[in-house]
């Protein structure tokens, strides 16, 4: 859980929420800073000017705009990650035999955090890449995930992140999350029926270790016409659950 820090340095909030504008906006003028933030304009471009000198901003004509460094540092933190270079192969094999979309998420501050996505050639396209944030509640991967997490840490994500809803499919209350997630946990999958995304389905399968601790998950995703009988369910179940079990062995014996 985010514990709030006991003396926050007030000028590095000021840069933290200037780097979170120039995320959202993708790019942004001096003024359109200041006015949202409701600072001066001396005090954004001091923190501005900082950030272009250690190469995190990069200014194009009157525009400021966050640069690949931070790329950069996605990059090596996702090598670090022990599922992502075991995945990696594995899934773009699923996603070649299947046609499908296909993530590997890992969790980290009670989010979901994708670190790679495969595309076969009927892929879906989504709003999603490598580093998109997902609430847990309410996806495949997520529950796939929060199935095998110590209900005391369920309850405190719940408690810090809610469980908002992103459809009208989305579960919003906590008995039946917890239901579903005793489900999932009994047969080692999990299904999305349009709770994140109107229109799409998956089936999800955690990545454990032997020790049964949760590492990650990965999911497939296609449009829920593709998900609508139990033979193709359960064909695409088999799927999810042999690449998960392949990862698993790669990462035991890598």
């Amino acid at each position: 859980m985010t514990t709030p820090a006991n003396h926050p340095i007030k000028s590095l909030e000021k840069t933290v929420a200037i780097i979170d504008v120039l995320k959202r906006r993708r790019s942004a003028h001096l003024r359109e800073v200041a006015d949202e933030l409701e600072l001066n304009k001396s005090t954004v471009h001091n923190h501005l000017a900082t950030l272009r000198e250690h190469e995190y901003v990069v200014k194009e004509g009157e525009e400021y705009r966050l640069s690949l460094q931070f790329l950069h540092i996605g990059g090596v933190l996702r090598n670090e990650v022990d599922i992502y270079d075991a995945a990696k192969t594995p899934l773009d094999q699923l996603a070649e035999d299947t046609g499908a979309l296909v993530t590997l998420a890992t969790h980290e501050r009670g989010l979901g955090i994708v670190l790679y996505r495969a595309k076969g050639d009927d892929a879906v396209e989504i709003d999603t890449h490598a580093g998109t944030q997902l609430t847990l509640h309410n996806s495949g991967l997520g529950k796939a995930i929060l199935a095998h997490l110590p209900r005391a840490r369920v309850e405190g994500i719940i408690d810090e992140r809610g469980l908002p809803a992103s459809t009208e499919n989305s579960i919003t209350d906590e008995e039946t999350l917890y239901e579903e997630l005793d489900a999932v946990e009994e047969q080692g999958y999990a299904f999305d029926d349009e709770e994140n995304w109107r229109g799409l389905r998956c089936v999800a399968a955690p990545i454990l270790t032997d020790e049964g601790t949760v590492q990650g998950a990965i999911s497939l995703s296609v449009p829920k016409s593709q998900l609508a009988t139990e033979a193709e369910r359960q064909a695409y179940v088999d799927d999810i659950k042999n690449a998960a079990n392949l990862i698993e062995l790669r990462i035991a014996y890598s």
